[in-house]
């Protein structure tokens, strides 16, 4: 079996992300964050802080412990550590671990920001942590193959008194099937196949704006004025469609779905946002 093995930071085990993007049976998350990286930069920095502040509903993370699993690019950790917060990252995706480590290094050289290359659904990994004051996972647990494992394992992290903030798929029932088969279909095949599936992703996800942009020139004479390239949270319009066509394992949840396991864990709800 063909692994990653990394001994920077604590990393203490042969993880076998390569193998399974070379198999085609996950996307590679990781090289798609390298890519998005180059283009962070103070605006995209600040995009993420404002975000992560209304989130949250504080600018002051200062004496806080903040867990960012499934860290990406390290965008939101940085942001958080920015924050004031005593920052813990860490990816199962080697390549996302190396590309939060550069940005560490960049903006936060001489931090206690502190990044490990492991996986929420390895039980002696995760053992180890200890609880945090915020536990954030934002669009990762349902990329894990144990969506539900993994949110068990989220809600346990979370000190008494603390916040868990994540972003998970909304079960739209056959679309979410349809989106299943696209995402499969995208890792199992070539370049140009791959291609042709984010060209027509794009025109589907971009049909009911481009109808709304036609209504409005016929009614007004005016096309609406819009940003180029990125988008709120400090991310990037292209890279977040590669991420959205080829994200798999690929998994969804009503939203009582997800509050049963937050109750059971004693944990209420304090913010919803639905799309």
């Amino acid at each position: 079996m063909r692994g990653t093995w990394s001994q920077e930071e604590g990393d203490h085990e042969v993880i076998d992300c390569s193998s399974e993007v070379e198999q085609g049976k996950r996307f590679a998350f990781g090289r798609n964050w390298q890519k998005f990286s180059r283009l962070v930069d103070e605006d995209r920095i600040a995009a993420a802080r404002e975000s992560l502040v209304a989130a949250l509903g504080t600018g002051d993370l200062a004496g806080r412990t903040f867990l960012d699993i499934g860290c990406g690019s390290g965008l939101f950790s940085l942001a958080a550590r920015q924050l004031g917060a005593k920052v813990h990252s860490f990816d199962y995706d080697p390549d996302a671990v190396a590309t939060t480590r550069q940005l560490r290094n960049r903006y936060a050289p001489d931090s206690d920001w502190r990044v490990e290359h492991g996986s929420v659904l390895d039980s002696s990994f995760v053992s180890r942590f200890g609880q945090f004051d915020i536990v954030y996972s934002w669009g990762v647990l349902h990329h894990t193959g144990a969506l539900w494992e993994a949110l068990d394992t989220a809600s346990r992290l979370v000190a008494p008194g603390g916040l868990l903030y994540v972003s998970i798929y909304n079960d739209q029932g056959l679309r979410s099937r349809a989106w299943r088969h696209v995402k499969r279909t995208y890792n199992s095949s070539g370049p140009v196949a791959r291609g042709l599936l984010v060209a027509g992703s794009r025109m589907y996800l971009k049909a009911p704006e481009h109808a709304a942009a036609l209504l409005k020139l016929a009614k007004t004479g005016r096309r609406p004025v819009g940003g180029r390239g990125r988008r709120a949270r400090g991310m990037s319009v292209w890279y977040d469609l590669i991420d959205w066509v080829g994200g798999y394992p690929f998994e969804v949840a009503a939203p009582e779905e997800v509050f049963r396991m937050g109750r059971r864990h004693g944990l209420e709800l304090r913010h919803l946002k639905t799309c």
